[in-house]
């Protein structure tokens, strides 16, 4: 069925696509600023690189930390601008260091088949967004581990170069920063192989009980389970310490297993559902009846005769075959100013096709739902053979059909078809 609006006639017309009404989510809109406050820094072999706020806080805690306390201990006497300087610049090595930790995640990660997204480096370390799992175990001990080796190698250099520089000047701040470096690697390292998700340890004991047991699902909930009791255990000992020491350390640890406690049991739900979705395929999730757009029309008539018209909040862009060219949410037509929609095309504002989730309408959704992550909003798009656009996947539509399909046990929904009836 195509319907057509008046003065979009040659260029908007209906397919089946998807429909989105819940609240705002990230993404990126080019050439207009940001819906997110992530910042590109580049690319590193391909793999995008961006920071948030966070990341500027790990420099200026280290920093301080540094110049306000461990280096005047060491080497008194010198101005404080000398120890900010070289606090700084442990600050930005130690963020450096989390960096190359991350992308021999993600660089060991795209030699297993899985797409990585970017890396995001933010207040509590860095972040390899991968979209995909590993298809074997070893796959999984090999992503996982090479972080925690690649910090401890990154250790070692420090300390050799700590060494060099002692040998050759007999101490300074020099050799300070250097081993400091060195120590905080090592200890990253050994915290991240705490087998506890989603930690690197986590994975590899995910990894482990999986070649063992050849059950992927228990071996996920397993390793999360081990990381909500560890974080438990990082809140009650930060709290200890903050209440016992009125120590600013108590407050991080609390803040860390917090943030463990959180991803552990994220990651636990998100194996149940997949349990709970196994043999559901993408046409059963997707909505229908939703609008496509061209990708020259101008934001400001696409308002006027589409958006206050219709009950939609994502809107693929296409060509004339109907094949994706991009996506538009009202997140971000709502991210662009005023002043600036008159003159500005949806293509201007839109997620580029690269960076939309696909499947094919006959895809497991337990493939895609890993990858419905960024710049779309949680949003992805169905394609046919063709590449053209067939429907529209949301959260809604997910959750929506999770809470169907949690009345019925993982066992009798191994190679079902669930479908859906909508009214």
């Amino acid at each position: 069925m195509v319907r057509r609006h008046a003065r979009f006639r040659a260029v908007i017309s209906t397919t089946t696509a998807g429909r989105r009404t819940d609240g705002d989510g990230n993404g990126r809109v080019r050439g207009v600023g940001r819906v997110r406050a992530n910042v590109r820094l580049g690319r590193v072999a391909g793999i995008e690189i961006s920071a948030n706020v966070g990341a500027l806080v790990i420099v200026l805690l280290v920093g301080l930390g540094l110049a306000g306390g461990q280096f005047p201990q060491q080497y008194p006497g010198r101005p404080f601008l000398v120890y900010a300087s070289a606090g700084l610049i442990a600050g930005l090595l130690i963020t450096a260091s989390i960096l190359i930790h991350e992308l021999a995640h993600a660089l060991v990660a795209r030699g297993a088949g899985i797409d990585v997204e970017g890396i995001t480096l933010w207040l509590l370390g860095g972040v390899a967004r991968l979209r995909g799992e590993p298809r074997s175990p070893a796959a999984e001990l090999a992503v996982a581990l090479v972080g925690p080796l690649t910090s401890l190698a990154l250790g070692g250099v420090f300390a050799a170069a700590a060494f060099a520089v002692r040998a050759a000047t007999g101490g300074g701040l020099a050799v300070a920063t250097l081993g400091y470096l060195a120590g905080a690697n090592v200890l990253l390292a050994l915290f991240n192989l705490v087998p506890a998700a989603p930690l690197d340890g986590g994975r590899v004991l995910r990894g482990v009980l999986w070649w063992r047991s050849g059950d992927r699902d228990r071996a996920a909930i397993s390793a999360a389970r081990a990381g909500r009791v560890f974080g438990i255990g990082l809140i009650i000992l930060g709290f200890a310490q903050l209440l016992l020491l009125r120590g600013f350390g108590g407050l991080w640890l609390a803040l860390i297993g917090w943030f463990l406690v959180h991803a552990a049991s994220a990651e636990e739900n998100q194996v149940r559902l997949g349990q709970r979705l196994s043999g559901v395929r993408v046409r059963d999730v997707m909505s229908a009846s939703a609008v496509t757009a061209p990708a020259e029309a101008k934001v400001s008539e696409f308002i006027d005769d589409v958006v206050l018209r219709q009950p939609y909040s994502t809107y693929p862009l296409v060509d004339d075959e109907g094949r994706l060219t991009g996506l538009v949410t009202l997140n971000r037509i709502r991210a662009l100013p005023l002043d600036r929609r008159a003159e500005t095309r949806l293509a201007d504002i839109a997620c580029p096709p690269p960076e939309v989730p696909t499947a094919a309408p006959d895809d497991a959704v337990t493939d895609l739902l890993p990858r419905i992550d960024g710049c779309t909003d949680g949003r992805a798009v169905a394609l046919d053979e063709d590449r053209r656009v067939v429907g529209v996947v949301s959260p809604r539509d997910v959750a929506r059909l999770a809470s169907a399909a949690e009345f019925r046990t993982p066992q009798s929904l191994q190679g079902a078809d669930l479908a859906t009836t909508r009214v």
